[in-house]
This record gives structure tokens, C-alpha cells and sequence, in this order.
């Protein structure tokens, strides 16, 4: 069975509209939320970039019952890890255990604001290494103090802790990350629906644990409309993260997309008001074994009218074809 989601995707859309989106997709039925955490939008047209955290906040008062996470904060340059974990616990004590913590390395997009110049790959898994045991031993309770080759935490503790614990997932994108975060998150985050990763994930892991997609799509009754939409605002999606995550602004995205057609993103993203196309564009991440998978509503303001088509039609439709999950919420392993 699968838990279908939905995106509240900072970079399109205002902190209090963001809010009102929590609450409307909680009502519209979808099973989890995730939010970004970003400082810049990829372009310049989707015109927003609030602090995910102060939204956090709001999001676990607001809303009542639906889990949901980060989908991903960086803890390795905006953010010390120490921080992190921090905010986690308090945004899982606001939620009353609903929240999980997301974490990836990051994109020179949101992380040049503090001018420490951008990591190479291997420098930032090693970052995003010691971030992870940090987070994880500050979220364990108790006094943390560690010196590593990129971090120092001087005697730290987290003095308001869930019950619960926070559970992590962490993002990878092959068998290296994969074998370097199965054995210590609680689930796994892939852009790309390929069943490698997820054999690869539950192998390292020694258990079957929770796995997240993402699918964007433009849905609108005019498939026209929802096409110029998408080319507009998220013709960047088609450039693939190891690319994605080394351009430092929106002018290098505009540039590096700027010979992207129309058809190219609408061959990529559905488009347009066929509920077919939109439960088919689930199908890869359903068949490589995702658990979740969270849908990205292309266009701020289609976000309210979104929310009412999946409340009667996208989700019964989804859940139909491939069955409704009755734990979307994620666990601390144990």
C-alpha cells in the first residue's frame, strides 16, 4: 500500500498561505505532508522563499492529525547540525509527534548566504556524515560534545524532547549515500523512482523501512495552461540534482533552462485535467518500492483548487489503483 502526500513547496508560495495549504490538504484526506527548506526559489518567477521552520510551527498548531517532514533541510552550512536537532525537537513537541526530520546535503542555491564558498561532493557527504550523528545523538537525549573534522558541539543538550524521539530520514541518490545512511536513519528520500536504491536501502539497513518520492505535477482544466505553468516555474526540475545542487542562484538556473521547451516538461510532469495521466505519473515510484509519495501541485495560487480535485477525485483515484495506507506516519526504528 501506498501513502500518498502532498508538497507545501516554500518556494512558490507565502508563510500564511502556506499554513492555510496544511490545513486544506489535511482536510482534503491526503496521508503526510513535506515541506521544503529552502533561502532562494530555483526562479526568480516563483517568487517566494520563507524560513521553513517559523512555518513548521505554525503548520503543527494548525493542523490537527496529518504527519509530515522536512523534504530536506541542509545541516551543514545555513543551519550547525546542533540547531537542527533543536529545532526538530520542538517542532515534534508542537505537532505532538507528527514531525519528522528530512535532512540532505543541500544545493549552493540556499547555502552561499553565509559565504563560506560551496563544498565539493565529497566534502559536503562528509559534512552531511557528521551532521547526521550529531542530530541523532543530540535527539538520543543527554550532553553531546564532539570534535570532527567539520564540526564542533561543546557540551549541547536538548532540554525539550518528544517521547517519541524525532525520526530521521536522510536523502541519497546512489549505493554510496545509500550505504552510508540506511544503517543509522529511519527512512530513506530519492528523487528518483529506481528500485535499486530501494533493494539497496532495505539490504543495508537489515530492515524494510519507509521510503519517500516526490512527483510533481501541473494539474488545471485547461492542459494548455497548465503546460505554459510548469515551463515557467519548474522547468529547472529537468536538470537532475548533481547539477540542481551546484548552481549558487536563479539567474544560473534561468540560464542553464533556458533552451527548455514546453514539451519538454510536460513530457516529464503531467499536465493539464486527465486524472489518468496524474495516478499514472505515481506508477514508477510505486513499482521501484517507494512507500510514500508526495505530489508537488505546480503554481501557487492553483494550491486551494488543487487541494478540493484531490479531495474528490485525485486521491479516491489514486487510492483505487494502488491501495490506501493505514501508517503513513514515520517511526523512530528501534
Amino acid at each position: 500500500m501506498t501513502s500518498f502526500g502532498y508538497t507545501l513547496m516554500t518556494e512558490q508560495r507565502g508563510p500564511r498561505e502556506l499554513v492555510a495549504d496544511a490545513v486544506a490538504a489535511e482536510r482534503a484526506g491526503f496521508d503526510f505532508e513535506v515541506m521544503s527548506d529552502h533561502y532562494f526559489p530555483w526562479l526568480d518567477e516563483m517568487g517566494h522563499a520563507p524560513y521553513a521552520w517559523s512555518v513548521l510551527g505554525a503548520v503543527a498548531t494548525a493542523t490537527e492529525h496529518v504527519p509530515f517532514m522536512t523534504y530536506v533541510t541542509c545541516p551543514i552550512m545555513r543551519y550547525h547540525p546542533a540547531v537542527v536537532a533543536q529545532k526538530a525537537a520542538t517542532v515534534g513537541l508542537l505537532s505532538g509527534g507528527r514531525f519528522a526530520l528530512g535532512l540532505g546535503a543541500g544545493e549552493n542555491l540556499n547555502e552561499h548566504v553565509v559565504g563560506r564558498g560551496w563544498p565539493t561532493a565529497d566534502v559536503r557527504q562528509e559534512m552531511l556524515d557528521e551532521a547526521v550523528a550529531i542530530i541523532r545523538d543530540l535527539l538520543g537525549g543527554g550532553y553531546v560534545t564532539t570534535q570532527g573534522r567539520h564540526f564542533r558541539v561543546d557540551s549541547a543538550k536538548l532540554w525539550d524532547l518528544p517521547d517519541g524521539g524525532v525520526p530521521l530520514a536522510v536523502a541519497v541518490s546512489g549505493a554510496q549515500s545509500v550505504q552510508r545512511y540506511a544503517p543509522v536513519a529511519d527512512a530513506m528520500v530519492a528523487v528518483q523512482p529506481e528500485a535499486e536504491l530501494v533493494r539497496g536501502w532495505d539490504a543495508a539497513a537489515g530492515a524494510e523501512l519507509p521510503k519517500i518520492g516526490q512527483q510533481p505535477i501541473s494539474w488545471g482544466p485547461d492542459a494548455g495552461a497548465a503546460t505554459d505553468r510548469a515551463h515557467s516555474l519548474f522547468r529547472w526540475f529537468g536538470g537532475g540534482w548533481k547539477v540542481n545542487a551546484e548552481l549558487p542562484g536563479t539567474a544560473g538556473f534561468a540560464a542553464a533552462t533556458q533552451f527548455v521547451r514546453p514539451d519538454d516538461v510536460a513530457a516529464a510532469i503531467p499536465c493539464g485535467p486527465d486524472v489518468d495521466a496524474h495516478v499514472e505519473a505515481v506508477r514508477p515510484f510505486v513499482d521501484a518500492g517507494f512507500t510514500h509519495v508526495a505530489l508537488v501541485e505546480v503554481g501557487g495560487e492553483m494550491q486551494p483548487d488543487f487541494c478540493e480535485f484531490a479531495r474528490t477525485t485525485l486521491l479516491p483515484a489514486l487510492r483505487e489503483e494502488y491501495g490506501k495506507s493505514e501508517g503513513p506516519g514515520l517511526a523512530v526504528r528501534r
